[in-house]
């Protein structure tokens, strides 16, 4: 057995924090935090929601046996240690002591292999545990993982943050999906909940910061609450959001629009924080119906697509075209599929029709006014494919409902979905490509099968040993996925956020961040 100590986003965790920094303590304790979130959440069940609307508010509350460091690499979180055996057939966790539930339960690791459990049975993603054969707990505070099969990506996808298996008391086990009892271990407890309108968490007294860190990294690190509370508020409209923090009725927002920034900029009692990369703006086709199960008729719509009109009219023009499912500043990035990018060939669409031998049928498109960039980008993929000769139409509801809709196999409820994949990008290849293989991809037929040769480069991109292979693996995924048209990726938006000025500590990251962030007196 080894004892992994360095952090490596592929086979390794960190498991001490920086050597020489020191131990952050709140410059100031109290206060209440009003933050605008711009799109509905209907649940806080990590578990089974990959909203970032969910885990905005939940990864506040809950937290997993490892999550992600600043720079997207792994580090231990619940976990004091991890072991890994030189066969990689079994990786050992040893957990840190003191830590309580928010209901006083110290945590053990029972509560640890009753959440892997649930996550196994009803989690989004459970094709991470694909590869594990099963979890021993040998005493109170060892969890011992069993692979089928060694895995190289085993360390990465277990420290994803995008849909993670977060710990539950053992008691909340049978929980059923978007159910589960919202307690945590985490610097912040649920206080108050109410879908559409706003979640208020408090500081959780009985938190134990994790000793191995002297600083907040990432989504894990040293974690101190210093404000009394945070209250997510949702607050759809985006003139609401912006009025609402110059009035300092809201002292945080997820999202202020690019006509905004000019006078926010000039208010000396705003900070405003651009975040480049936060989402891939992306439609997907449910292949289960005609016609979107036609391969011509989803290549047509791909030719008839102009990406640039797009994503102008989804980010107010603050956007980068952007080729397939990475950002090009990360190592795994790939341009493999670019010829079916931005065709934008009107021509081109009308013959691909004539292959297909579409009828006008009516043609739904899903998607939400919470967000408004993934509105706007449906708007304008709607009239570029009516102007092809497609009987085009949108279906708008909330964000949640739209999720829901498109997580349902076998429906005729739309042909595309409109969403913004973020998070998964920024973790990596094996994050983002989780979501085209099951049980989460939308391009599956009735029968529920994956195709085959996706799913081979999947398996690829898990199992070889090599990076390089498994990079080259990626590409094949994602060239396959584009020539297929199973997903179509327009571009990448920069997020702009803002806080007034007395609010201290708040850096912009993939989820908004709450621990080690105070009000200036």
């Amino acid at each position: 057995m080894k004892r992994l100590l360095i952090a490596s986003c592929l086979a390794s965790a960190v498991i001490a924090g920086p050597l020489h920094a020191e131990r952050f303590t709140c410059p100031a304790r109290g206060g209440d935090i009003v933050f605008g979130q711009e799109a509905n959440v209907n649940s806080l069940d990590q578990m089974t929601s990959n909203t970032i609307s969910t885990r905005n508010i939940a990864m506040n509350i809950f937290e997993t046996l490892m999550t992600r460091d600043e720079n997207n690499n792994p580090i231990l979180e619940l976990a004091e240690s991890m072991t890994a055996a030189p066969d990689g057939m079994t990786y050992t966790f040893r957990l840190r002591s003191g830590v309580t539930f928010h209901n006083g339960k110290p945590l053990t690791s029972a509560d640890v292999a009753a959440s892997f459990n649930r996550y196994n049975r009803i989690g989004l993603q459970r094709s991470t545990l694909d590869n594990v054969a099963g979890w021993d707990t040998p005493d109170p505070m060892t969890f011992v993982i069993r692979m089928k099969q060694a895995q190289p990506t085993f360390i990465e996808a277990l420290s994803s943050f995008s849909v993670p298996i977060v710990i539950i008391p053992a008691e909340l086990e049978n929980d059923e999906r978007q159910q589960l009892r919202t307690i945590g271990t985490g610097p912040f407890r649920l206080l108050e909940f109410t879908p559409g309108s706003h979640a208020r968490l408090g500081r959780y007294d009985g938190y134990s910061p994790n000793p191995a860190f002297e600083q907040r990294t990432g989504f894990g690190g040293y974690r101190v609450a210093c404000v009394d509370t945070v209250t997510f508020r949702i607050v759809t409209e985006a003139s609401a959001r912006v009025a609402g923090l110059e009035t300092g009725a809201l002292q945080a927002v997820e999202d202020v629009p690019t006509r905004s920034l000019e006078g926010l900029r000039r208010n000396s009692a705003i900070t405003v924080l651009p975040l480049q990369n936060w989402w891939i703006q992306i439609a997907l086709p449910n292949t289960a119906i005609p016609p979107t199960n036609n391969l011509a008729f989803r290549r047509a719509v791909q030719a008839a697509l102009g990406v640039e009109d797009i994503m102008d009219a989804a980010t107010d023009g603050n956007f980068r075209l952007n080729i397939g499912f990475q950002f090009p500043n990360q190592a795994t990035y790939t341009d493999a599929g670019r010829e079916t990018y931005n065709i934008n060939d009107p021509q081109r669409a009308r013959a691909l029709l004539r292959e297909a031998n579409y009828r006008n049928e009516p043609i739904i498109i899903l998607t939400n006014r919470d967000y408004p960039p993934m509105y706007n980008a449906a708007l304008v993929m709607e009239q570029q494919l009516k102007a092809v000769g497609i009987n085009a139409s949108l279906r708008v509801v909330d964000w949640p409902t739209s999720v829901q809709m498109s997580q349902r196999l076998n429906n005729d409820e739309w042909h595309f979905f409109h969403s913004g994949w973020g998070t998964q990008p920024a973790l990596g290849a094996l994050a983002t490509m989780q979501f085209l293989v099951s049980p989460n991809a939308a391009y599956r037929p009735r029968d529920d099968r994956d195709d085959p040769e996706v799913l081979a480069a999947w398996n690829a991109m898990n199992n070889l040993p090599d990076q390089a292979a498994r990079n080259a693996a990626f590409a094949t995924m994602q060239r396959l996925i584009l020539e297929r048209a199973y997903a179509y990726p327009f571009g990448s938006l920069t997020k702009v956020q803002a806080v007034r000025s007395n609010l201290q500590g708040f850096t912009p990251f993939r989820i908004p961040r709450f621990s080690n962030v105070w009000l200036q007196r």
